[in-house]
């Protein structure tokens, strides 16, 4: 075991302890600053300077953004920020979203989700998993690094946390509009320590059904929409499977090893209010992977045609067809090249710390890094720890893989700053 690696151990405790402050502070969409704030007071021990850049109201109109859900007031991306010691080493940018999904039902849960507990090795909590033990993970390696290799950071280092990647980007994409840019990204996502370096396309759709509200008593001249909107679920699985058909393996080689890249998920559906009425409306929440091809816009018609097409022997959806609006994602196709230099140093990195070389993936999803590479022409890639039950009950992180994944980054880290330096 070498130094740094005795060091990680010493400072895990701190680095766990980060996590749980970090998941004890709900930060699901609008309450994202007590965890940007736990965050902040722990880059500044470790000498960063701290920024809290505003989101503005204008990144909605901004063609590649996503539908904003709320609006941006008193809200902001952390950014921290720490000078590096040389004059020709590349600058690098660590970046991670400090928003977590929404707990539907903390009942199912084994313990309250804001509150971390530690089983077996796994603290659980949401965002534990996606993604607050990336930044647990980063600080630690940060931490480790200053200790036993005082000046080892050649270069600029900027930690960025943004808000608003589970739901649109837009926060990640108003930072790199502002500036927080740099020679390379590293995204701290939960990878099961592989190396993460490309994601699908995908929109969000709500899909509004009309129906004829009344009394249950009078059902017979009322149409209850939440029956209607069979043709709408009948639709989007013949999509899905078109779109997989079509698309899927050679029609993109990122996605090769996926068999099915493309998925449509029905994650929300809203009707009525009292059980002896029948509803007005039914709103249905679906997120679509769909080809790189196709842009938002040309989904949302897929979509419309493929209800249109499977529900064109219902009489009231043909009178009365679904309307249907783009309201969160609409994120881009990206894909890193593995043989670029970053998924070479970083490969390296992980056999030095591990013995073997990480396994290069691709996703059914999407990160920010897709900004990066399409937008800023930046390199990005995504690596973190090992986890379970993202978005769901019971979401977990396995504590050793913090430091695991640690153990690659204090291998990394200096390489990446000298080998800059050699280059230039």
């Amino acid at each position: 075991m070498t130094e740094l690696d005795e060091a990680l151990g010493a400072f895990a405790p701190t680095a766990f302890d980060l996590l749980e402050d970090l998941v004890r502070a709900d930060s699901t969409i609008g309450r994202e600053a007590a965890a940007e704030e736990v965050l902040a007071a722990a880059l500044e021990d470790l000498g960063f300077t701290i920024e809290r850049l505003p989101i503005p109201e204008s990144i909605a109109a901004d063609p590649i953004a996503g539908v904003p859900p709320l609006p941006y007031a008193d809200r902001y991306d952390l950014v921290g920020r720490r000078a590096g010691t040389g004059e020709s080493a590349p600058s690098l940018l660590i970046n991670g979203h400090i928003d977590v999904v929404p707990v539907e039902d903390a009942g199912g849960w084994s313990s309250p989700p804001f509150e971390p507990t530690t089983r077996d090795g796994w603290l659980f909590g949401r965002g534990a998993g996606d993604m607050k033990c990336g930044f647990a993970m980063g600080l630690l390696a940060i931490r480790a690094l200053d200790a036993v290799h005082p000046g080892w950071q050649r270069g600029d280092l900027t930690v960025l946390a943004v808000i608003e990647e589970e739901c649109t980007g837009n926060g990640a994409l108003a930072a790199g509009r502002a500036g927080v840019l740099a020679d390379a990204a590293v995204l701290l996502e939960p990878t099961e320590l592989e190396l993460l370096l490309a994601g699908i396309a995908i929109v969000w759709i709500e899909i509004t059904v009309e129906g004829r509200a009344g009394h249950a008593e009078a059902a017979g001249t009322s149409v209850n929409p939440i029956l209607a909107a069979t043709g709408v679920f009948e639709g989007l699985r013949r999509l899905e499977q078109r779109m997989n058909e079509e698309h899927a393996g050679g029609g993109d080689p990122a996605f090769a090893d996926i068999a099915a890249p493309y998925g449509v998920n029905i994650g929300r559906f809203d009707s009525g209010s009292w059980a002896s009425s029948v509803p007005e409306v039914a709103r249905i929440g679906v997120r679509v992977g769909h080809p790189a091809a196709w842009s938002a816009e040309e989904t949302l018609e897929q979509v419309r045609r493929a209800v249109q097409d499977a529900s064109a022997g219902d009489p009231w959806l043909v009178t009365h067809p679904p309307t249907y609006r783009l309201n969160g994602y609409r994120a881009e196709r990206y894909a890193q090249d593995p043989a670029h230099p970053l998924v070479q140093q970083v490969a390296r990195a992980h056999a030095a710390a591990h013995g073997s070389t990480p396994p290069s993936v691709s996703i059914g999803s999407t990160t920010d890094a897709r900004y990066y590479l399409n937008q800023f022409g930046m390199p990005a890639l995504a690596y973190g720890p090992r986890v379970r039950n993202m978005h769901g009950v019971d979401e977990a992180v396995e504590l050793s893989s913090i430091v695991d994944g640690a153990r690659t980054l204090v291998r990394f880290l200096p390489d990446y700053y000298r080998a800059g330096e050699a280059r230039a």
